[in-house]
């Protein structure tokens, strides 16, 4: 979809085509854009067909370049689908400067673009081009900086559910923010890039003001960065964390399953020496003997397990009790460990 925009007492307000006013700069926002669209973009605005390829390529970087009678100017913004296997994504904005018009082509929706077109971002001016990329380049990085914070969020509440019981779904959604985060950073190094760009390429020019402008967007996409780096740290060593903690829950079980099946080989063993072509000890007793036997015999291997069970048990619930201690108070049970340790081995050399 095509939309028009134009600053009006200093608001951004939607024109119809035919109501444009020719003395005044365009805001031309195409997002969501179809097949026609691009072409009817490429046609009436003189751009290159390489160039409308790159801004809907969904993995091209950040950059600016020079084109025959415009520039162009691609940056990656984050976007929100909830219904996406991956929810948080960033899609690349292409930033056509021609004349008096400015051109935004997206292949999808963008939070950054509606703020735009709400009026929620202060000081805008479609007279100030350059500047205007740089307030899309700052309302990126807030936006960077609000879904980074929801993903730590949503991050924790999913390791909450996974202290209780570890499931494929949360861990699935585990590794779809992990790749969210691999995403971010990798788009706001590819903005960084373009930032330290706009200070040295003679493209467009920057006044003072807007220098001191592009330096505060630094500083922000500096911040994401960071803090796109340390939530990724923490979300990997969570899940390696969780790969253990599901290793260890898996030697547990194996451990029991050994222990049931020494036991249980020993009946097996005795009723597999004596088949069916072997004599049997008490076939010349009474009928109800070889039952009693059998009966005296399960019920001892019943015992035998249980009995491993419930040490294991008890040995497994000393540990949890022993892990829910302060550090302070686990401090002090190891002195007494120690200490009656201490003792024992003194009475026994006395």
């Amino acid at each position: 979809m095509i939309t028009y925009w134009q600053q009006i007492e200093g608001q951004i307000v939607k024109v119809k085509k035919e109501d444009i006013q020719p003395s005044r700069p365009l805001w031309v926002d195409a997002r969501n854009v179809t097949r026609d669209e691009t072409t009817e973009l490429q046609e009436e605005y003189k751009i290159e067909q390489d160039h409308i390829l790159d801004i809907l390529d969904p993995d091209e970087l950040s950059r600016m370049e020079d084109g025959e009678g415009y520039i162009l100017t691609i940056v990656r913004v984050p976007v929100y689908d909830p219904a996406a296997e991956t929810p948080y994504f960033t899609v690349p904005i292409g930033i056509v400067i021609k004349g008096k018009k400015i051109i935004t082509i997206c292949w999808t929706d963008s939070e950054v673009l509606k703020d735009f077109g709400a009026n929620r971002v202060r000081n805008v001016r479609l007279t100030d081009f350059p500047s205007f990329i740089v307030q899309i380049m700052n309302r990126a990085n807030l936006n960077f900086l609000r879904y980074l914070k929801e993903i730590n969020r949503r991050s924790t509440s999913i390791q909450n559910e996974m202290k209780l019981e570890i499931e494929n779904q949360e861990i699935m959604l585990l590794l779809g923010l992990e790749k969210s985060l691999v995403s971010f950073t990798s788009s706001l190094k590819s903005n960084s890039l373009l930032l330290e760009k706009m200070r040295t390429t003679k493209l467009i020019k920057f006044d003072e003001e807007d220098i001191d402008f592009v330096e505060g967007v630094k500083i922000d996409n500096r911040q994401a960065i960071e803090m796109a780096d340390t939530y990724s740290n923490i979300l990997f060593g969570v899940m390696d964390a969780f790969n253990s903690v599901a290793s260890n829950n898996l030697n547990v079980v194996m451990k029991k399953l050994a222990i049931i099946n020494l036991v249980m080989m020993a009946p097996t063993f005795v009723t597999s020496f004596f088949g069916m072509n072997f004599k049997l000890p008490f076939e010349t007793l009474s009928w109800y003997w070889p039952v009693i036997i059998a009966s005296l015999l399960c019920l001892g291997s019943v015992f035998i397990c249980w009995w491993f069970l419930s040490i294991n048990e008890r040995n497994s619930s000393q540990v949890r009790k022993f892990k829910k201690l302060s550090r302070k108070q686990r401090k002090n049970v190891r002195k007494e460990t120690k200490r009656l340790k201490a003792q024992e081995k003194k009475a026994y050399n006395s």
